[in-house]
């Protein structure tokens, strides 16, 4: 790099150092530096840069950490590191000086995320929000993980609940419950975005909760503060704590279930998120917390009503890619957003309910099959393919007269029934492609025993080729005489060296 500098500068007379930056990709300190450098100087630098260094020996390791997972930070690798290999004499600083420069050529440096934070009074605010954070691999399949964040403003104590179900009001209440028991008690007020499981409309700051929420605010004693729209640093504390959490918790882990999953956040809680020293207020979370803001903190004690919301015990079951589950020997439909994921299962009545594991609802029903072997199946569990057609067929009728795309549609069922959503779809793009289309040749088309969307398409675009070259949209040559005009040309061509062929006895 350096000798190459000094050529392309050339001793004043080559590039310029801005155009030198530029092409190499440094910035224009790092092209004036090496400029300033003498023959020994240069020699002297490369002698230290060539040294061999302390990571070097894990240097694939890391190359394989940092390429399948571009945005892990230099800490969580070192960690990664002590955990595979047993533990090093190496310093975060060093692990992230070396990563530093393994990133410009194994993947492109993060930017840095700043938020402003500002100090609070003790027990009196939890920052909470949510966030969702896809592909993450549980047993095998990648999924989509939600998140609820709780920050204590004070002390920075974290607490995170996880879910596989988009949050609902009754699963935000249970999560607020399980974090304020990990804290061991409740702040004075809590701040949220403005969801819609907290507050249902805002005008002029006026703010209409959600009852159901509210109630039970009002219930365990805390106060509900919203935040203004569309302004994060209201709550930056937890907005960092969302990003924290995705980036050094869960990205890069594999789990084997959910059990898994929640057994490692409350690991990584303990060891990693509340037993480090927080870069903002110099403390350790956990320590900060049991010294100056415990003994302020309200007492907690779950509302009645929360034992209510509490799921049910139920035998859960896997659904698979095609929203199957298998019960006794027999196998039973989902519900579509349920592909992939786990669900309770009960027996009542001669029925087997499917049920919300979180929640116990019930989200499908089933009559218990008597044999082995039988799969049951709820249409309304998959994709409507007849409302599909229907929909498809419609937007023929748009392009075409109704009569006429009726007829259309026939012809192509008829030659492709196997294939039929397939072609109304293709047929549907081409009629649109080649709008306004002439009806005249779509009739003469219908006539014909078979047609599909391939066959549809070389006649449009023979009929457009045909208008372009004589400048005006022509009728164009009926499908007989095209037929006929192709057979006779077959025809001549055949014959051609007829007369000229010898008998050879």
């Amino acid at each position: 790099m350096i000798h190459k500098i000094k050529a392309m500068w050339d001793g004043g007379r080559g590039s310029s150092q801005r155009a030198i930056a530029e092409q190499l990709k440094v910035s224009r300190n790092t092209v004036k530096k090496y400029l300033a450098m003498s023959a020994e100087e240069v020699a002297a630098y490369r002698a230290r840069k060539g040294r061999a260094k302390r990571l070097d020996a894990h240097r694939a390791y890391i190359e394989h950490l940092l390429e399948s997972y571009p945005r892990m930070s230099a800490v969580k690798v070192l960690r990664k590191l002590e955990a595979a290999h047993g533990e090093l004499s190496v310093s975060s600083r060093t692990m992230r000086r070396y990563i530093e420069q393994l990133r410009e050529t194994v993947v492109a440096k993060q930017a840095r995320y700043y938020e402003p934070v500002l100090d609070m009074v003790p027990g009196a605010q939890c920052q909470v929000d949510g966030g969702e954070l896809r592909g993450v691999v549980i047993d095998g399949v990648g999924t989509t993980v939600y998140l609820m964040v709780f920050v204590l403003s004070y002390s920075r104590l974290l607490y995170v609940a996880a879910s596989l179900r988009p949050i609902d009001t009754g699963e935000l209440i249970r999560m607020h419950d399980a974090a304020f028991r990990y804290f061991g008690g409740q702040p004075r007020e809590c701040v949220y975005d403005q969801t819609k499981l907290v507050v249902i409309e805002e005008a002029f700051r006026e703010l209409r909760l959600n009852s159901r929420f509210a109630r039970y605010a009002t219930t365990a004693g805390f106060t509900i503060r919203a935040c203004e729209g569309y302004d994060p640093e209201s709550k930056g504390k937890v907005e960092a704590g969302v990003k924290y959490v995705k980036d050094n918790g869960l990205y890069g882990e594999r789990f084997s279930d959910v059990a898994h999953l929640e057994a490692h956040l409350a690991e990584w809680l303990d060891t990693v998120a509340n037993a480090r020293v927080h870069a903002t207020t110099g403390h350790v979370p956990r320590e900060h917390y049991a010294r100056e803001e415990q003994a302020t903190m309200r007492a907690y004690l779950t509302p009645a009503g929360i034992a209510a919301l509490a799921p049910p015990d139920l035998d859960t079951r896997k659904a698979d890619k095609t929203g199957l589950i298998t019960y006794k020997a027999n196998k039973y439909s989902v519900p579509l957003p349920w592909q992939r994921a786990r669900v309770g299962v009960c027996e009542e009545g001669g029925q087997l309910l499917v049920c919300d594991p979180a929640s116990g609802e019930v989200i499908a029903r089933h009559t218990l099959a008597v044999g082995s072997g039988e799969i049951v199946k709820n249409t309304h569990h998959y994709r409507d393919r007849a409302q599909q057609i229907a929909d498809l067929e419609a937007a023929i009728a748009e392009s075409l007269p109704q009569v006429l795309a009726t007829r259309l549609c026939a012809l192509l069922k008829a030659s492709e029934p196997r294939i039929y959503r397939d072609q109304l779809r293709g047929v549907g793009r081409l009629l649109v492609a080649h709008a306004p289309v002439d009806s005249g040749l779509i009739e003469r088309l219908c006539q014909k025993p078979r047609l599909t969307a391939t066959l549809l398409r070389d006649h449009l675009d023979a009929h457009a080729a045909r208008c372009e070259r004589t400048g005006a949209h022509t009728p164009a040559m009926t499908v007989e005489a095209s037929d006929t005009v192709g057979a006779a040309a077959l025809a001549r061509y055949a014959g051609i060296g007829a007369d000229n062929r010898e008998v050879v006895r």
